[in-house]
């Protein structure tokens, strides 16, 4: 896979950030934790659950990347319980899949929902009918669809995140999402394009193609396409998106197309998310990587040299099990070697299940300590980024009154209210924080 986080094809916020939070008071509303493939999907279960007429319930869309995520899930759960004691409950997402029966033991739980289920509109009909089982998980190894799930946008967001690939057939032994999303399985070329079309004429301006592995996309549709050839078929047959992303790559399965893409198509942000994991050979070895640390230099090379303006983000995984000191500098030197920006950054955590969790464990102190390092480097590339862009013109898409992004991803806080989704050239003036202020 590739990731955001702790595992692949995930973008995750840091852990121990909060859920986001989706809907309206007295409809459906969907709680999301995890990764922007889960954002997507809870678009879709909100969607769902509208049409099936549901008033007011609550939707849980958790994740299993840590045991931690899932303990956090487990707590949200019993707040809101205590705060909606007349609201339904419903608990879907990668940890009811992997763990159905520890949600199904809480009794403040109404219905635990399979991952491929939650996508279905009848099993939203059937929960608004009172016609659904209590507990209804399937075998997720079984599932070979990826179905296009078209959505008409996405609730209080400038950009939209599309699915295009779901689950792994890699097994890095720290991570648990395969056994929560299955094999490796496409969107075919041209639902992606439909569901593309359809949001820019929503009107939004920038999509994420995301999903939990997407550097694997194609192998098992006719004709075996890349994820470069989908995306260079994309852009030409929609050519008023203005601005496309790409969720975590892994650096050994760039296709030439997207590198190509890479080189050639101002339309793809220069920004990249790297699922790297660590910077040094023995850990990536025994974390069952395929990239080398030298496969991860030279990646970010080569994008920056056929795109200067090219910034990057990784994830990164502290005090992995073995670890030593000088693995673990290697890691962090890797921060300046291959010139990362945005870091996602995450003290190891053992996940029962997976063969990481029976290996020798790092300190949990260390772990701690060395993720703070690696966080504060991650602090200092920031600010580097953020002072080179002073002084220059750039382009930025509002999200919200006054504030938005840059093609590399900076925030931007502009001089004057715009509409959320509009395009808009701002020359930098400043920095306030973490923010960039811009004159537009």
């Amino acid at each position: 896979m590739s990731v955001d986080h702790t595992e692949e094809g995930h973008d995750h916020r840091q852990e121990g950030s909060g859920p986001e939070i989706s809907g309206e008071a007295g409809g459906p509303q969907v709680v999301t934790f995890g990764c922007r493939l889960n954002a997507y999907e809870s678009e879709v279960m909100r969607d769902h659950a509208r049409a099936a007429g549901l008033g007011p319930v609550l939707i849980f869309n958790t994740c299993a990347v840590t045991s931690e995520a899932e303990r956090q899930a487990r707590q949200a759960i019993r707040k809101a319980r205590r705060e909606n004691p007349a609201t339904r409950i419903v608990v879907t997402g990668c940890a009811a899949q992997v763990n159905p029966g520890t949600f199904a033991a809480m009794p403040e739980v109404d219905q635990v929902l399979g991952n491929d289920l939650k996508l279905k509109a009848d099993s939203w009909t059937s929960f608004g009918a009172g016609q659904a089982e209590r507990v209804i998980v399937n075998d997720i190894m079984s599932v070979r669809e990826t179905a296009s799930h078209l959505i008409q946008g996405m609730e209080g967001r400038a950009r939209a995140f599309i699915q295009v690939q779901n689950g792994c057939d890699h097994r890095c032994t720290f991570c648990i999402i395969p056994y929560g999303r299955g094999n490796s399985r496409s969107v075919p070329m041209g639902e992606v394009v439909t569901q593309v079309r359809t949001l820019v004429e929503q009107g939004y301006r920038e999509v994420v193609l995301t999903g939990v592995d997407v550097t694997s996309y194609g192998p098992d549709l006719p004709g075996a396409p890349t994820l470069g050839q989908m995306i260079r078929r994309l852009l030409a047959l929609v050519p008023d998106l203005p601005r496309l992303r790409l969720s975590s790559l892994d650096p050994v399965e760039i296709d030439d197309d997207l590198w190509r893409l890479i080189a050639e198509e101002p339309r793809l942000m220069p920004h990249l998310h790297v699922s790297l994991q660590a910077g040094d050979d023995m850990v990536l070895k025994r974390m069952k990587r395929r990239h080398s640390r030298a496969d991860a230099v030279a990646f970010c090379q080569r994008a920056r040299d056929l795109r200067p303006d090219m910034v990057f983000g990784a994830d990164l995984i502290a005090g992995f099990p073995t670890e030593t000191d000088e693995m673990f500098q290697n890691t962090l030197d890797a921060v300046a070697d291959c010139d990362l920006t945005w870091l996602h950054v995450f003290p190891y955590s053992p996940r029962p299940g997976t063969p990481a969790a029976r290996m020798p464990q790092v300190d949990k102190a260390v772990r701690k300590e060395r993720a703070a390092r690696l966080r504060a480097a991650g602090e200092a590339a920031v600010r580097r980024h953020l002072a080179s862009q002073q002084g220059r013109t750039v382009m930025v898409l509002v999200e919200k009154g006054r504030v938005g992004r840059t093609e590399q991803f900076a925030e931007v806080r502009l001089d004057r209210d715009l509409a959320p989704g509009t395009l808009v050239e701002a020359r930098i003036t400043g920095l306030d924080g973490d923010m960039l202020m811009g004159c537009c």
